[in-house]
């Protein structure tokens, strides 16, 4: 198949543009290299040096002993976005190119303002293009998890059966975002529904859990093709930044109690899904949402398995209770369901302590490196609009 990934140069579409063309995939791809503008914004670095787009793009070739179609443009250009799929004519687009931070969304009004017109327009200037140009391509778009928020009942598939005043419908679940980037989000999963019903266009919705680890099936040697990690407080997610404090021994920074849930899933499955996802495409009108994760658990409970696994490689790693910068449930139900990727053949990873412990083996070769951003590690970006570095608390019991 032709696939098409929007957001080619970030932790995910570098990663997946390797991977699906280990598996047969023709792929190309566009990036505005924002990702490496916006963490150098928090003064920091990836964990995991990545290199120029030329040199990545260098490195695919000698690898894969093919060219990659990677166009450095902007999503929000029209113009760009028609071209480039005019020319490539994929079967698939796989959109991960957005800002994927809640926290930096929650910087102040510039950046939550900037990152609603940048994902919403982003996304509808896919759709159109789809519309105008490739009208039968399946489109996989990123969400997220966060999008449903944390209601005290079953989170589904995107849909549910609703009884109200004894009548029936089958209706989409009820978005209740967390941060002004979930909200875009939710208008993504809105405009893109809309656009399969009015224009018959195909598209799958991936709720995507909480995405960690360095490694993936086909990565080679050569440290050109490494993807990014990144570890500071908008771009690091819980384990990444977990185990990156542990090399560096620094405190896990526990927000609250811990025991928040979340569904997790390593990068390798990550890869393994979308995959899945482009192959077993949608019908023609069809929208349809997939949950995408491995497992759930509490942030505390991925703590002290970070704990474990850095105690087993000799490394003596402190678990810290801060005070939760977001505004968010501590205590709260969650149980969503993950049935439509099983279908057509995830088989979820189980163990997620030796993917921590490969995380973190990876993750000591450039302990020097990371060092120099460990100022990074405490977050000061508040839900209530203030700045100011999360306090050190006792653990609730």
């Amino acid at each position: 198949m032709k696939v098409f990934i929007a957001g080619i140069d970030g932790y995910l579409g570098w990663a997946l543009a390797q991977y699906m063309t280990h598996q047969g995939h023709d792929v190309a791809g566009v990036d505005l290299l924002l990702r490496r503008q916006w963490v150098a914004e928090v003064n920091s670095d990836s964990a995991i040096p990545i290199y120029s787009h030329g040199e990545r793009v260098h490195a695919f070739q000698q690898h894969f002993n093919k060219p990659l179609d990677f166009r450095v443009g902007d999503l929000c250009d029209y113009d760009f976005v028609t071209k480039v799929l005019d020319d490539f004519r994929p079967d698939a687009i796989v959109h991960l190119g957005q800002m994927p931070s809640a926290p930096y969304s929650m910087i102040d009004q510039k950046h939550s303002v900037w990152t609603q017109v940048n994902n919403i327009v982003s996304n509808l200037n896919l759709l159109w293009a789809m519309r105008e140009v490739v009208p039968d391509a399946h489109l996989v778009k990123l969400g997220t998890m966060g999008e449903y928020g944390q209601p005290n009942i079953d989170i589904p598939e995107g849909f549910f059966e609703v009884e109200f005043r004894g009548r029936k419908d089958y209706l989409p679940f009820p978005r209740q975002a967390g941060s002004w980037y979930h909200q875009s989000k939710v208008h993504d999963s809105h405009n893109t529904h809309f656009a399969c019903k009015i224009w018959g266009l195909r598209a799958t919705d991936i709720m995507q859990g909480v995405v960690f680890g360095t490694q993936f099936p086909g990565l080679g040697n050569d440290p050109r093709l490494r993807t990014r990690l990144d570890f500071d407080q908008c771009f690091g997610t819980a384990i990444n930044r977990f185990c990156v404090q542990a090399v560096v021994n620094h405190p896990l920074t526990l927000f609250g109690a811990g025991t928040m849930r979340r569904g997790f899933l390593p990068l390798r499955d990550a890869m393994r899904c979308l995959t899945l996802a482009v192959e077993n495409p949608a019908q023609k009108g069809e929208y349809r949402v997939f949950n995408q994760f491995a497992e759930a658990y509490s942030i505390s409970e991925l703590a002290y398995m970070t704990q474990e696994v850095g105690a087993e490689l000799g490394l003596n790693v402190a678990v810290k209770h801060y005070d939760n910068p977001r505004t968010e449930l501590e205590e709260h139900y969650y149980n969503p369901d993950r049935e439509n990727l099983l279908k057509i053949g995830y088989t979820p990873s189980q163990d997620v302590k030796s993917e921590m412990r490969l995380m973190i083996e990876d993750l000591l070769a450039h302990k020097d490196h990371i060092q120099k951003y460990a100022h990074v590690l405490v977050p000061d970006i508040r839900w209530d609009g203030t700045r100011r570095k999360s306090a050190e608390i006792a653990p609730k019991t």
